[in-house]
């Protein structure tokens, strides 16, 4: 795989970010329950972060190509450790609510923050055009297979025999520890990613999105509506609705979500393949909508085992979506539009997201009805039929080219 220096520093900070992300996502609903806070205000923190989130990514990312990316990133990791500190050292839900807002916790145990968006827009620059889709599949599955370590990681403080409160605790330090880490891999990228489109930037004072703003505009509505179905079953949440279902411990959650993040690592492996046989557009719809299919079926399983059994298998099909969906956006906007662009529709996507789970803390009063999960699959159905509506016709070039020859 030929990467540059910079690349391989990304894959790095993925892979670090990505094991922190997975162990939070498991434990922070228990941690908040354990600290005090009722099921809505957990919702409500919830929604704090991922709202945070948003708003950090549009400001940030609309200025990274002006003041430097590296410069961004490195805002965004400092910012991620100070909100993990104030995590540990305080049980007020307006200080949690405050730093759930201004830092990058995750309770979904996906990308909240500037980091992804900004990453997205170096990625095309570390390496050639046609391996841009296979990089985009090794970068997610770095982060998937370190976010399924992560969540196994939950287990490590009840093997030590450490209280659940305090293993809780232990396991945010080390979120900090991870976003310090970060701070220090970010600090060594080269000016080189950055030194064109900031030149560009400059030289026609325009930023931002321009000759793409239609296509962005309209992926943005769409990716908001598949975030904002995505936004019922985050990780946090579906820990919790384990929890109060079945009465799981973190054991058992901890290895269901290993499996959910080692099966959707496995995915990315077959992302490329087949997107290069039916195009990166049909990889998109056609595995989404099988997986959404199954997510609609969970509620109804009878057991435990038969719950996580088609659980897991939807994980098998769910991420395939995700490299070729930065392969084809990256793709269809010029290379000066892609920090902006990434930045608006992860924006779209973490804003969508973020109101969510103020309406799952009253959904999970009744969780032998599986509401979350029904919810979720049903938008996302829409939100498949409507993307292969409106972009069936929109190439990314190599595509175009391919088809150009075929004729």
């Amino acid at each position: 795989m030929e990467l540059s220096r910079d690349g391989w520093l990304l894959f790095a900070t993925c892979g670090v970010r990505s094991l922190a992300y997975g162990f939070l996502s498991v434990i922070l609903g228990l941690y908040l329950a354990a600290i005090g806070l009722d099921v809505v205000t957990i919702g409500i923190v919830f929604t704090a972060a991922l709202a945070g989130g948003a708003v950090m990514t549009v400001f940030l990312t609309t200025i990274a190509d002006r003041y430097g990316r590296r410069r961004i990133l490195m805002i965004g990791a400092a910012l991620m450790a100070l909100a993990g500190t104030a995590f540990t050292l305080t049980d007020s839900w307006i200080l949690l609510t405050l730093a759930a807002v201004l830092g990058t916790i995750s309770p979904s145990g996906k990308e909240v923050g500037p980091f992804l968006s900004v990453e997205q827009a170096i990625l095309p620059q570390t390496t050639s055009d046609d391996q841009r889709t296979s990089i985009f599949a090794a970068y997610n599955l770095v982060g998937s297979m370190a976010g399924a370590l992560g969540a196994l990681a939950v287990a490590l403080p009840t093997l030590f025999g450490i209280t659940p409160l305090a293993g809780y605790r232990f396991l945010i330090w080390g979120y900090v520890a991870a976003a310090l880490v970060m701070l220090f891999l970010f600090s060594g990228l080269s000016p080189a990613l950055e030194g064109a489109a900031v030149e560009r930037a400059s030289s026609r004072q325009r930023h931002g999105v321009h000759r793409s703003r239609g296509a962005v505009v309209r992926l943005a509505a769409l990716f908001a509506i598949d975030a904002f179905a995505g936004g019922f079953i985050v990780q946090s949440l579906v820990a919790y609705w384990f929890y109060l279902r079945y009465g799981v411990d973190t054991k058992v959650l901890g290895s269901i979500f290993f499996g959910t993040n080692f099966l959707s690592a496995l995915s990315f492996l077959f992302a490329v393949p087949i997107a290069r046989r039916i195009g990166l557009l049909n990889t998109m719809v056609v595995t989404h909508l099988l997986s959404n299919l199954l997510l609609l079926l969970v509620p109804f399983m009878p057991t435990l085992e038969l719950t996580v059994g088609v659980f897991l298998a939807r994980h098998l099909l769910s991420q395939l979506d995700v490299p070729t969906r930065q392969s084809y956006t990256m793709a269809i906007v010029d290379p000066d539009e892609r920090s902006a662009a990434a930045g608006i529709m992860s924006v779209a996507r973490t804003g969508a997201a973020a109101m969510a789970p103020a309406f799952t803390g009253w959904l999970l009063a009744a969780p032998a009805l599986g509401l979350p999960f029904l919810l979720a699959g049903g938008l996302k159905v829409v939100y498949d039929f409507l993307i292969f509506a409106l972009f069936r016709h929109v190439r990314p070039p190599e595509e175009a080219m391919q088809a150009v020859e075929k004729d």
